[in-house]
């Protein structure tokens, strides 16, 4: 009986080493897996943060193209506005151009009456100088 309890006493000292061993395995585990946790929960706070910050850029970006819209739509508008006006001054321009060249053609034409008018007048002056200049030597030979 004594042997039988000599071996019992090592089969519980045993155990209870088995029993040490494995409570610090476990203490051992479970410092790691906190560990773990709060090293995922850090990572999982900065993934957050950065996706904040994206989701931040994003609608600030999503602004900007909204802000970048409406100012290309208002200068589309103001160029269809500026080539409208642009053709209604083509236009004007041309109706412009028109009217100077019937009024070239018209001072053309009054010009050319105008000099035919005074070759008139200057060879009629001409011919009345050479009749006066006949009558004074006439008046002068007869006085």
């Amino acid at each position: 009986v004594a042997m039988e309890t000599v071996s019992l006493e090592h089969q519980i000292q045993s155990v209870q080493r088995h029993i040490a061993f494995l409570k610090k395995e476990q203490m051992e585990l479970l410092h790691d897996l906190h560990l773990e946790i709060l090293r995922l929960q850090k990572h999982c706070s900065e993934l957050t943060h950065d996706l904040e910050i994206k989701e931040l850029e994003a609608r600030q970006q999503d602004v900007l193209d909204r802000e970048l819209e409406e100012k290309c739509r208002a200068m589309e508008a103001q160029l269809q506005e500026k080539e409208k006006d642009n053709l209604e001054l083509r236009k004007e321009l041309r109706h412009k151009e028109t009217l100077v060249a019937a009024l070239r053609s018209s001072l053309r034409s009054k010009e050319r009456r105008f000099l035919e008018e005074l070759k008139r007048r200057s060879h009629r002056v001409t011919i009345l100088d050479t009749e006066l200049h006949k009558q004074t030597e006439a008046a002068a030979y007869l006085s």
